[in-house]
């Protein structure tokens, strides 16, 4: 069985990473305050890289990067970011502070114009992920209300002041992330975790689910559990197929393995997939962000170090990489462009085979090496 790797190591390797790169000025690039791009080249770009980050100044940032991850500009926020989300058809972003979050940040991604801080309401606090209605005239986020980590997705129009219009309840204890099943309706991870700032309170009877909710009204349409109630559904996609991708935490003893990956297809039970135990245990009990392409879905694990690819058709892991700080990933030309909290950016193509047998699969990996201490999750935008 392979030793769990704990945060203290990890934030061990990602200062050894980290203190062998030498970082050059990079032009618009902001190391303690606010900057904007200096010209229009950010909009000519075809695929930008916008993402929370860890500032080497100490502080946190947005940044918004070229593909191979050299940056173009950043700008300051006031607190940890967590997830992105970009408003369909438009230049518009909004950064969502890490939970219990007291913040979300609108700005223009090509303009680098900021909207005001938009200050968690005073009973609620944001939990890190929030998506744009297909229309863009609304942002739903996920939120939680501080006495009891009951479950709210908060409606917010998307004009001056991002107003609250409405706020869907009664579907579970700490929602997570949340994503468009479709056109009308919301897929939410819910948690089930009640915590006191980030300490759990409830893990003994924790109910975490996957729910539908309809985007229109809040209705909740239908849920989906996973039989061990101590794996905490965190963490989102939607893969090409239209299944909804669930990452999750597992909250149960130390040296236990536990399935950390599930598909999911309306109507139908979560369908896990599969390692061995000591391939769940490099992921150290914690998913983050996840991404399919081509029937292969890939989901990294900062705790982990390292992130895995499962063909979906037969639930088999059929590699697993180190990759420290494993963070943000998103599909871009049919590969993955995956980062790190040490600045790695990794081109990676899905496994091809000749044969039937997918043992032999293997990915391409092309890395890149850019100066931003990349967070959890990250959004890319092409321009058409």
């Amino acid at each position: 069985m392979l030793p769990m790797v704990t945060d203290l190591t990890r934030r061990k390797l990602l200062r050894a990473a980290m203190s062998s790169i030498t970082l050059a000025p990079v032009a618009g690039v902001i190391t303690a305050c606010s900057s904007r791009p200096s010209n229009d080249d950010v909009a000519r770009l075809n695929t930008k890289i916008i993402g929370c980050s860890r500032a080497t100044f100490g502080g946190y940032a947005v940044v918004v990067a070229k593909q191979d991850g050299s940056p173009i500009y950043q700008f300051a926020l006031p607190a940890r970011g967590h997830d992105i989300a970009i408003q369909p058809n438009s230049t518009l972003a909004a950064a969502f502070s890490r939970r219990p979050g007291q913040y979300v940040q609108v700005f223009d991604h090509v303009s680098g114009e900021e909207w005001g801080i938009r200050a968690a309401d005073p009973l609620r606090h944001f939990y890190g992920h929030g998506v744009f209605s297909p229309d863009g005239k609304y942002l739903y986020a996920t939120e939680g209300v501080k006495a009891t980590s009951q479950g709210v997705i908060g409606v917010y129009e998307v004009k001056a002041g991002l107003p609250k219009v409405a706020e869907y309840t009664g579907f579970g204890i700490g929602p997570h992330e949340v994503v468009l099943a479709d056109n009308n309706t919301l897929a939410v991870g819910v948690g089930g975790v009640h915590t006191d700032g980030r300490t759990p309170t409830n893990l003994d009877t924790m109910q975490p689910a996957l729910v539908y909710l309809d985007a229109n009204n809040g209705e909740l349409l239908e849920q989906a559990v996973l039989k061990d109630k101590r794996l905490s559904i965190r963490h989102l996609s939607v893969t090409d197929t239209g299944e909804i991708a669930c990452g999750q935490q597992y909250r149960g003893e130390p040296e236990q393995a536990a399935p950390l990956v599930a598909l999911h297809r309306r109507g139908e039970p979560l369908r896990q997939l599969y390692a061995e135990d000591e391939e769940w245990l490099r992921f150290n009990h914690y998913i983050a962000s996840i991404a399919s392409v081509d029937g292969y879905l890939l989901a990294t694990s900062p705790r982990g170090n390292c992130y895995g690819i499962w063909k979906e058709a037969t639930n088999e892991l059929v590699e697993i990489k180190p990759l420290v700080d494993a963070s943000g990933v998103g599909v871009v030309d049919g590969q993955w462009l995956v980062g790190s909290g040490s600045g790695k950016v990794l081109d990676i193509s899905p496994p091809s085979v000749s044969d039937a047998n997918v043992t032999k699969a293997k990915s391409e990996v092309i890395t890149h090496q850019s100066p931003i201490m990349w967070d959890n999750h990250w959004n890319l935008y092409q321009s058409r």
